[in-house]
């Protein structure tokens, strides 16, 4: 898909999502064509032309300042996250192609012993993703949580989510687990579009993941910053868990996240014994 269909995609999707009352325009009667707004409304609340806004609608984004985006983005009540995911499919621009950070060729981890011995010191479960969704750091405690997704050569967070039939138990939610992995896929592809490896695992997906292929359609995009999840753990049973994504300065495209419970719940239990069994299995 060129970038011009990512635009135009993701435009109309939103402009879909948002209802003529919900934008405040009165309804003048009459049958409407499309399930939100039409272009001329859009363009109207955003203070564009008609002509400019379909210009924009059909991908050609080039050129078009942070106020005329900023209008465009309060017309169709994006949040945040969208927000940003409409200047990065405005700023890409053609560049030599990128590889996602954070593995080496041969799989092996690539963070610094520094990141590694803060990983080390925590007693909280803790992983190092890439923008790409690979696991390519982790401590003891993230290991045994996570265990299921480190038993195979290249451990990827999205893989197991739609690839492997055991992340359908894992995860209690598992549909909300497929629906933001690949908006948070999407959003890491608008922000480097010309990302080999992050493109490589979206055409993966696509091909092998009826699931995936639906979510990445909905053109949803979504940042993991913090919140909660329920594992369903082969060896403990369900586990609730707060988790915390922290940014790496210096190492972009990679995140610390960190899994907590609240002292004195049966999930913060499950944590202490996975993490005396992970420490055990290391000492046998």
């Amino acid at each position: 898909m060129t970038s011009k269909d990512e635009i135009r995609e993701f435009l109309v999707s939103r402009r879909a999502h948002i209802t003529p009352a919900r934008a405040g325009i009165p309804d003048r009667g009459g049958e409407r064509r499309v399930p939100g707004l039409r272009r001329e409304e859009v363009a109207e609340l955003a203070g564009v032309s008609l002509d400019y806004y379909t210009r924009l609608e059909r991908g050609n984004l080039r050129g078009a300042s942070d106020s005329v985006l900023d209008a465009i983005a309060r017309a169709l009540q994006l949040d945040e996250v969208e927000r940003a995911h409409l200047f990065d499919l405005a700023r890409a621009r053609t560049a030599p192609a990128t590889a996602t950070t954070g593995a080496r060729r041969d799989g092996t981890p690539l963070v610094r012993p520094s990141v590694q011995r803060v990983l080390d010191s925590l007693t909280a479960p803790a992983v190092v993703t890439n923008a790409k969704h690979d696991l390519v750091a982790a401590n003891l405690a993230g290991r045994a949580l996570l265990a299921p997704h480190f038993e195979t050569d290249q451990p990827n967070l999205a893989r197991f989510i739609f690839l492997d039939a055991r992340a359908r138990d894992y995860y209690v939610d598992w549909p909300l687990a497929c629906s933001l992995t690949a908006a948070m896929l999407r959003l890491e592809a608008g922000r480097d579009p010309l990302n080999a490896d992050l493109t490589a695992l979206v055409g993966e997906l696509s091909m092998r993941s009826p699931q995936f292929r639906t979510h990445w359609a909905d053109q949803d995009v979504h940042e993991h910053r913090t919140g909660t999840k329920v594992y369903r753990h082969p060896d403990v049973g369900e586990v609730e868990v707060t988790y915390d994504v922290f940014a790496m300065p210096g190492e972009p495209g990679l995140r610390i996240t960190t899994y907590t419970a609240e002292d004195g719940t049966e999930s913060a239990d499950k944590l202490a014994l996975l993490s005396t069994w992970a420490a055990t299995q290391q000492q046998s």
